[in-house]
C-alpha cells in the first residue's frame, strides 16, 4: 500500500498533527474541516450559514489538490456544536451535492476546535 500525503495552501493548514488529507489505494480520506480562512488562518465571521460555505470550500481545495471533486466523494461525516443548525448546513451542503449524494452521518458535539459550529469531513475516490 501506497500513501501519498495531500497539502494545498487553498484550505487551512493543519492545526495539528496531521495531513489535510491522505490518499490511499484509490481513495482520499479528507481530515475534519472547519470554516478557516486559509488566508488568515481565522474563524469565519457569522453564523453557521457563513461557516458552512467556508467549510465546503475548504473541502473543495483540498479535494481539487487531490485531482478529485465533490462527485467522488463516497462518505461525510458532519460534525455539528448544535443540532438546531441542520437545517441550515443541510441546505448550503445539499447544494454542492446536487446530483449526486454521497452516504452521511450527523453528529451533536460538545465543541469544535476553535468555537467552530460546523466541521465536515469526507471520504472520496482518488
Amino acid at each position: 500500500m501506497t500513501c501519498e500525503t495531500i497539502a494545498t495552501d487553498t484550505a487551512p493548514a493543519a492545526i495539528g498533527p496531521y495531513a489535510q488529507a491522505v490518499k490511499a489505494n484509490g481513495m482520499l480520506f479528507c481530515s475534519g474541516q472547519i470554516a478557516l480562512d486559509p488566508a488568515t488562518g481565522e474563524l469565519a465571521a457569522g453564523g453557521v450559514a457563513a461557516q458552512t460555505e467556508r467549510v465546503m470550500e475548504n473541502i473543495a481545495a483540498v479535494l481539487a489538490a487531490a485531482g478529485t471533486g465533490f462527485g467522488q466523494v463516497v462518505k461525510t461525516t458532519i460534525f455539528l456544536a448544535d443540532m438546531g443548525d441542520f437545517g441550515a448546513v443541510n441546505e448550503i451542503y445539499g447544494r454542492c451535492f446536487a446530483d449526486h449524494k454521497p452516504a452521511r452521518s450527523t453528529v451533536a458535539v460538545r465543541s469544535l476546535p476553535r468555537g467552530a459550529l460546523v466541521e465536515i469531513e469526507v471520504v472520496a475516490l482518488a
